[in-house]
Protein backbone atom coordinates (compact mmCIF):
# COMPACT_ATOMS: atom_id res chain seq x y z
CA UNK A 1 0.00 0.00 0.00
CA UNK A 2 1.20 3.53 -0.77
CA UNK A 3 1.90 6.01 1.67
CA UNK A 4 2.73 9.95 2.33
CA UNK A 5 5.55 10.86 4.66
CA UNK A 6 6.76 14.00 5.57
CA UNK A 7 10.57 14.19 6.27
CA UNK A 8 10.49 17.12 9.38
CA UNK A 9 13.57 18.48 8.63
CA UNK A 10 13.02 19.77 5.15
CA UNK A 11 8.96 19.49 5.08
CA UNK A 12 9.30 17.41 1.84
CA UNK A 13 7.02 14.71 1.08
CA UNK A 14 7.79 11.28 -0.11
CA UNK A 15 4.99 9.03 -1.42
CA UNK A 16 6.34 5.16 -0.80
CA UNK A 17 4.92 2.91 -3.40
CA UNK A 18 6.42 -0.44 -3.17
CA UNK A 19 5.91 -2.88 -5.99
CA UNK A 20 6.91 0.03 -8.53
CA UNK A 21 10.37 -1.59 -8.59
CA UNK A 22 8.81 -4.49 -10.42
CA UNK A 23 7.50 -2.21 -13.08
CA UNK A 24 8.31 -2.82 -16.96
CA UNK A 25 11.54 -0.92 -18.17
CA UNK A 26 12.27 -1.43 -21.85
CA UNK A 27 15.01 1.15 -21.77
CA UNK A 28 18.37 -0.05 -21.26
CA UNK A 29 21.18 2.60 -19.10
CA UNK A 30 24.54 1.13 -20.04
CA UNK A 31 27.88 2.95 -19.33
CA UNK A 32 31.41 2.45 -19.59
CA UNK A 33 34.56 3.76 -19.19
CA UNK A 34 36.32 4.58 -22.77
CA UNK A 35 39.57 2.60 -22.60
CA UNK A 36 41.33 4.59 -24.23
CA UNK A 37 40.94 7.65 -22.48
CA UNK A 38 44.14 9.37 -20.45
CA UNK A 39 43.19 9.40 -16.82
CA UNK A 40 44.63 13.07 -15.15
CA UNK A 41 44.35 11.54 -11.72
CA UNK A 42 46.29 8.52 -11.85
CA UNK A 43 49.85 9.00 -10.41
CA UNK A 44 52.29 10.28 -12.89
CA UNK A 45 49.70 12.09 -14.68
CA UNK A 46 49.93 15.10 -12.06
CA UNK A 47 50.72 17.29 -14.69
CA UNK A 48 47.09 17.02 -16.44
CA UNK A 49 45.48 18.90 -13.29
CA UNK A 50 46.19 22.06 -11.76
CA UNK A 51 49.25 22.34 -9.52
CA UNK A 52 48.17 20.79 -5.92
CA UNK A 53 46.41 23.11 -2.95
CA UNK A 54 47.79 20.69 -0.50
CA UNK A 55 49.49 16.96 -1.09
CA UNK A 56 48.88 14.34 2.23
CA UNK A 57 51.69 11.53 2.32
CA UNK A 58 52.30 8.93 4.98
CA UNK A 59 54.94 9.19 7.13
CA UNK A 60 58.19 7.95 5.05
CA UNK A 61 57.00 8.37 1.45
CA UNK A 62 59.23 10.68 -0.69
CA UNK A 63 58.03 13.97 -2.12
CA UNK A 64 56.86 12.29 -5.71
CA UNK A 65 54.79 10.10 -3.51
CA UNK A 66 50.83 10.77 -2.36
CA UNK A 67 48.10 9.60 -0.58
CA UNK A 68 45.37 12.28 -1.71
CA UNK A 69 45.93 15.40 -3.53
CA UNK A 70 43.40 18.26 -3.30
CA UNK A 71 43.45 20.67 -6.54
CA UNK A 72 41.70 23.55 -8.16
CA UNK A 73 38.89 22.26 -10.35
CA UNK A 74 40.16 22.62 -13.86
CA UNK A 75 36.47 23.97 -14.80
CA UNK A 76 34.99 25.34 -11.69
CA UNK A 77 31.40 26.50 -11.37
CA UNK A 78 32.63 29.40 -8.87
CA UNK A 79 35.51 31.60 -9.10
CA UNK A 80 37.90 32.68 -6.47
CA UNK A 81 37.96 36.89 -6.97
CA UNK A 82 35.65 39.35 -7.07
CA UNK A 83 32.36 40.25 -4.97
CA UNK A 84 29.39 38.79 -4.17
CA UNK A 85 27.36 41.59 -3.21
CA UNK A 86 23.68 41.44 -5.30
CA UNK A 87 22.77 44.00 -7.56
CA UNK A 88 19.27 44.94 -8.52
CA UNK A 89 18.45 44.21 -12.66
CA UNK A 90 14.82 45.23 -12.37
CA UNK A 91 12.89 42.44 -11.55
CA UNK A 92 15.97 40.27 -10.94
CA UNK A 93 18.99 40.51 -8.49
CA UNK A 94 22.68 38.94 -9.59
CA UNK A 95 25.96 38.67 -8.53
CA UNK A 96 29.42 36.86 -9.40
CA UNK A 97 29.72 33.72 -8.65
CA UNK A 98 32.90 33.56 -6.17
CA UNK A 99 33.77 31.11 -3.88
CA UNK A 100 35.90 28.22 -3.88
CA UNK A 101 35.63 24.81 -6.36
CA UNK A 102 38.21 22.33 -5.51
CA UNK A 103 38.61 18.07 -6.57
CA UNK A 104 40.16 15.98 -3.93
CA UNK A 105 41.52 13.10 -5.28
CA UNK A 106 41.96 10.17 -2.87
CA UNK A 107 44.10 7.96 -4.06
CA UNK A 108 46.97 7.87 -6.74
CA UNK A 109 45.72 4.42 -8.11
CA UNK A 110 42.59 3.89 -10.47
CA UNK A 111 39.96 3.04 -8.60
CA UNK A 112 36.40 4.09 -8.75
CA UNK A 113 34.57 3.22 -5.30
CA UNK A 114 35.78 4.75 -1.77
CA UNK A 115 35.39 0.97 -0.55
CA UNK A 116 38.84 0.10 -2.40
CA UNK A 117 40.68 3.12 -0.77
CA UNK A 118 43.53 1.46 1.87
CA UNK A 119 42.62 2.44 5.56
CA UNK A 120 45.50 5.10 4.80
CA UNK A 121 44.24 6.60 2.07
CA UNK A 122 40.44 6.66 3.33
CA UNK A 123 41.50 8.12 6.62
CA UNK A 124 43.51 10.68 5.04
CA UNK A 125 40.26 11.96 2.74
CA UNK A 126 38.11 12.58 6.03
CA UNK A 127 41.38 14.52 6.99
CA UNK A 128 41.07 16.29 3.85
CA UNK A 129 37.48 17.00 4.29
CA UNK A 130 38.06 18.62 7.60
CA UNK A 131 41.26 20.94 6.59
CA UNK A 132 39.54 21.95 3.94
CA UNK A 133 36.00 23.71 5.48
CA UNK A 134 38.60 24.95 7.86
CA UNK A 135 41.04 26.89 5.27
CA UNK A 136 37.36 27.99 3.67
CA UNK A 137 35.66 29.08 6.45
CA UNK A 138 38.99 30.73 7.82
CA UNK A 139 38.74 33.27 4.37
CA UNK A 140 35.94 35.82 5.61
CA UNK A 141 34.26 36.18 2.49
CA UNK A 142 32.34 32.71 2.80
CA UNK A 143 30.12 30.95 4.70
CA UNK A 144 29.82 27.56 3.88
CA UNK A 145 31.96 25.23 2.43
CA UNK A 146 29.76 21.79 0.71
CA UNK A 147 31.96 18.57 0.34
CA UNK A 148 30.50 15.50 -1.84
CA UNK A 149 31.23 12.64 -4.14
CA UNK A 150 29.61 11.89 -7.34
CA UNK A 151 29.77 7.98 -8.23
CA UNK A 152 29.20 6.70 -11.52
CA UNK A 153 27.99 8.79 -14.82
CA UNK A 154 24.38 7.89 -13.38
CA UNK A 155 25.20 10.13 -10.25
CA UNK A 156 26.93 12.88 -12.36
CA UNK A 157 30.43 11.64 -12.40
CA UNK A 158 32.62 12.66 -15.23
CA UNK A 159 35.69 10.82 -14.09
CA UNK A 160 35.75 7.37 -12.77
CA UNK A 161 38.74 7.67 -10.45
CA UNK A 162 37.91 8.20 -6.74
CA UNK A 163 37.08 11.89 -6.10
CA UNK A 164 35.60 14.09 -4.56
CA UNK A 165 34.72 17.92 -4.53
CA UNK A 166 34.40 20.73 -2.39
CA UNK A 167 32.71 23.86 -3.15
CA UNK A 168 32.94 26.90 -1.01
CA UNK A 169 30.04 29.91 -1.53
CA UNK A 170 29.16 33.51 -0.10
CA UNK A 171 25.72 32.35 0.85
CA UNK A 172 23.99 29.33 2.52
CA UNK A 173 22.46 27.12 0.25
CA UNK A 174 19.23 26.78 0.23
CA UNK A 175 18.96 22.82 0.91
CA UNK A 176 20.97 23.46 4.20
CA UNK A 177 19.04 26.75 5.02
CA UNK A 178 15.77 24.28 5.29
CA UNK A 179 17.11 21.92 7.09
CA UNK A 180 18.75 24.53 9.45
CA UNK A 181 15.47 26.10 9.68
CA UNK A 182 13.38 22.99 10.62
CA UNK A 183 16.32 21.94 12.93
CA UNK A 184 15.49 24.90 14.72
CA UNK A 185 11.91 24.89 14.91
CA UNK A 186 12.05 20.93 16.16
CA UNK A 187 14.24 21.98 18.71
CA UNK A 188 12.17 24.37 20.06
CA UNK A 189 8.86 22.13 19.94
CA UNK A 190 10.74 19.51 21.99
CA UNK A 191 13.68 20.80 23.60
CA UNK A 192 16.43 18.57 22.22
CA UNK A 193 18.29 18.26 19.38
CA UNK A 194 15.24 16.67 16.73
CA UNK A 195 18.55 13.97 15.37
CA UNK A 196 19.75 13.39 18.84
CA UNK A 197 16.01 12.44 19.46
CA UNK A 198 16.14 9.98 16.10
CA UNK A 199 19.68 8.18 17.20
CA UNK A 200 18.40 7.55 20.75
CA UNK A 201 15.18 6.07 19.28
CA UNK A 202 17.29 3.97 17.01
CA UNK A 203 19.63 2.95 19.28
CA UNK A 204 16.63 1.93 21.62
CA UNK A 205 14.40 -0.08 18.70
CA UNK A 206 16.70 -0.57 15.20
CA UNK A 207 13.63 0.23 13.14
CA UNK A 208 15.88 1.92 10.79
CA UNK A 209 19.05 1.63 12.37
CA UNK A 210 21.80 -0.22 9.62
CA UNK A 211 24.96 -0.12 12.35
CA UNK A 212 26.49 1.68 15.11
CA UNK A 213 29.75 1.74 15.99
CA UNK A 214 31.09 3.60 19.46
CA UNK A 215 30.93 7.32 17.75
CA UNK A 216 28.82 6.76 14.45
CA UNK A 217 25.27 5.62 13.60
CA UNK A 218 24.25 4.93 10.39
CA UNK A 219 20.13 4.82 9.56
CA UNK A 220 18.14 5.17 7.14
CA UNK A 221 15.85 8.35 7.59
CA UNK A 222 12.11 7.87 7.82
CA UNK A 223 11.44 9.76 4.31
CA UNK A 224 13.77 8.64 2.17
CA UNK A 225 14.03 9.92 -1.10
CA UNK A 226 15.23 7.32 -2.73
CA UNK A 227 15.49 3.68 -1.92
CA UNK A 228 18.49 2.32 0.55
CA UNK A 229 19.23 5.99 1.23
CA UNK A 230 21.59 6.48 4.04
CA UNK A 231 22.28 9.02 6.84
CA UNK A 232 25.61 8.97 8.77
CA UNK A 233 25.90 10.94 12.10
CA UNK A 234 27.83 10.84 15.13
CA UNK A 235 26.07 9.68 18.49
CA UNK A 236 27.69 12.20 20.59
CA UNK A 237 25.65 16.09 19.70
CA UNK A 238 28.41 18.18 16.99
CA UNK A 239 26.68 20.85 14.81
CA UNK A 240 30.33 21.20 12.91
CA UNK A 241 32.00 18.22 11.25
CA UNK A 242 35.18 19.74 10.83
CA UNK A 243 35.31 20.30 14.88
CA UNK A 244 36.17 15.76 14.91
CA UNK A 245 39.17 14.87 15.80
CA UNK A 246 41.82 12.81 14.05
CA UNK A 247 40.77 9.62 16.00
CA UNK A 248 37.18 10.13 15.28
CA UNK A 249 37.53 11.06 11.39
CA UNK A 250 39.82 7.26 11.39
CA UNK A 251 36.73 5.65 12.87
CA UNK A 252 34.65 7.54 10.68
CA UNK A 253 36.26 6.24 7.62
CA UNK A 254 36.19 3.17 8.30
CA UNK A 255 32.54 3.67 9.55
CA UNK A 256 31.80 4.74 6.09
CA UNK A 257 33.47 2.29 4.19
CA UNK A 258 31.82 -0.44 5.24
CA UNK A 259 28.59 0.74 5.01
CA UNK A 260 28.88 1.70 1.65
CA UNK A 261 30.62 -1.73 1.10
CA UNK A 262 27.22 -2.88 1.97
CA UNK A 263 25.27 -0.85 -0.20
CA UNK A 264 27.69 -1.88 -3.48
CA UNK A 265 27.18 -5.56 -1.95
CA UNK A 266 23.53 -5.24 -3.16
CA UNK A 267 23.53 -3.12 -6.49
CA UNK A 268 25.82 -3.78 -9.66
CA UNK A 269 26.99 -1.00 -10.78
CA UNK A 270 25.81 1.06 -7.81
CA UNK A 271 25.81 4.58 -8.50
CA UNK A 272 25.40 7.25 -5.86
CA UNK A 273 26.08 10.86 -4.12
CA UNK A 274 27.13 11.70 -0.93
CA UNK A 275 27.59 15.13 0.75
CA UNK A 276 28.06 16.29 4.26
CA UNK A 277 26.09 18.89 5.89
CA UNK A 278 27.35 20.70 8.37
CA UNK A 279 26.73 24.30 10.29
CA UNK A 280 27.43 27.65 8.82
CA UNK A 281 31.36 28.89 8.99
CA UNK A 282 29.70 32.40 11.17
CA UNK A 283 27.76 30.19 13.60
CA UNK A 284 28.94 29.07 17.07
CA UNK A 285 28.39 25.49 18.18
CA UNK A 286 24.69 25.26 17.62
CA UNK A 287 22.37 23.02 20.18
CA UNK A 288 19.32 22.17 17.51
CA UNK A 289 21.88 21.19 14.85
CA UNK A 290 23.85 17.99 13.84
CA UNK A 291 26.12 17.65 11.03
CA UNK A 292 25.55 14.41 8.85
CA UNK A 293 26.17 12.84 5.85
CA UNK A 294 24.00 12.01 3.41
CA UNK A 295 24.20 9.04 0.86
CA UNK A 296 22.09 9.40 -1.91
CA UNK A 297 21.58 6.39 -4.45
CA UNK A 298 20.73 6.61 -7.93
CA UNK A 299 18.67 3.73 -7.78
CA UNK A 300 15.46 5.39 -9.53
CA UNK A 301 15.01 7.67 -11.70
CA UNK A 302 13.38 11.24 -10.71
CA UNK A 303 10.83 11.94 -13.24
CA UNK A 304 7.82 14.12 -14.31
CA UNK A 305 6.08 14.53 -10.72
CA UNK A 306 9.32 14.43 -8.41
CA UNK A 307 10.71 17.63 -10.79
CA UNK A 308 6.62 19.23 -11.27
CA UNK A 309 4.80 18.56 -7.80
CA UNK A 310 8.23 17.85 -5.55
CA UNK A 311 7.37 14.60 -4.43
CA UNK A 312 10.09 11.57 -4.80
CA UNK A 313 8.77 8.21 -4.95
CA UNK A 314 10.35 5.53 -3.64
CA UNK A 315 9.62 1.87 -3.77
CA UNK A 316 10.89 0.75 -0.60
CA UNK A 317 10.60 1.21 2.84
CA UNK A 318 13.27 2.23 5.01
CA UNK A 319 12.60 -0.10 7.38
CA UNK A 320 12.72 -2.68 4.76
CA UNK A 321 16.12 -0.96 3.28
CA UNK A 322 17.55 -1.02 7.27
CA UNK A 323 16.37 -4.60 7.47
CA UNK A 324 18.07 -5.47 4.48
CA UNK A 325 21.49 -3.70 5.28
CA UNK A 326 21.50 -5.20 8.43
CA UNK A 327 21.16 -8.36 7.15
Amino acid sequence: MSQFRKDPFSDRWVIFAEGRERRPNEYEQTAGRRRDARCPFCVGHEVDTPPAIHTYRSNGQRDDEWLVRVVPNMYPALVPRGTAEPSANGLYQTCAAVGAHEVIVETPRHVASFTELTDAEARCLLLAYRDRILVHGRAGHLKYALVFKNVGPAAGASLEHAHSQVVATPMIPPELQRELTAAERLYKAHGQCFFCRVIADELTHATRLVAQSDRFVAICPYASRMPYELWVLPREHSSKFESQDPTALAELADFLRLNLGKLESRHRQFAYNYFIHTGPFDTPHLNHYHWHIEVFPRLTTTAGLEWGAGYFINPVLPEHAAAIMRS
